[in-house]
């Protein structure tokens, strides 16, 4: 399989799961994150660091995905990317990005930070849990194995 799983690594709170499961599988991992963010390098798992510009790991991933790829990030945007270049994306929650819901999530972020500029609060994202872990594994556990039967 030649897949490779590429995380935007700065903000992702399920590293560990992702080297776990793709070290079961055989696949590749390429984790891209400032140099504010301290990742290590183990078997298997390869560590980019980018200057601390905000989209500088948004940048270098969607400069250096290829179809097929599995793209792990919070950034709707580079998810967007991502799907572009014929990629499988998904959020640390498991939930995955694809043609049909993408828009939708691009223009809600868009309205939200709109309302946030004209003085409105919002929330913030839930805790994250360790259902959403859970999800995530399971989630990702799938899309290799569909990935697998379909090679």
């Amino acid at each position: 399989m030649h897949t490779r799983i590429v995380v935007d690594g700065d903000s992702c709170p399920v590293k560990a799961e992702i080297s776990e499961t793709a070290r079961r599988f055989g696949i590749k991992v390429l984790m891209v994150s400032s140099y504010d963010h301290v990742l290590r390098e183990s078997e298997g798992v390869e560590v980019v660091q980018v200057d601390r510009s905000q989209q500088s790991a948004d940048l270098y991933i969607a400069n250096h995905i290829a179809s097929g790829d599995i793209v792990v990030t919070q950034d709707y945007g580079l998810a967007a990317l991502a799907l572009a270049k014929s990629c499988k994306t998904m959020s640390p929650r498991g939930d995955i990005y694809h043609p049909g819901n993408i828009d939708y999530l691009l223009e809600r972020r868009h309205y939200q930070a709109k309302a946030r500029r004209g003085g409105r609060h919002s929330k913030g994202p839930k805790p994250f849990t360790d259902e959403d872990r859970t999800h995530f594994t399971e989630v990702l556990l799938k899309l290799l194995r569909d990935l697998q039967e379909n090679r």
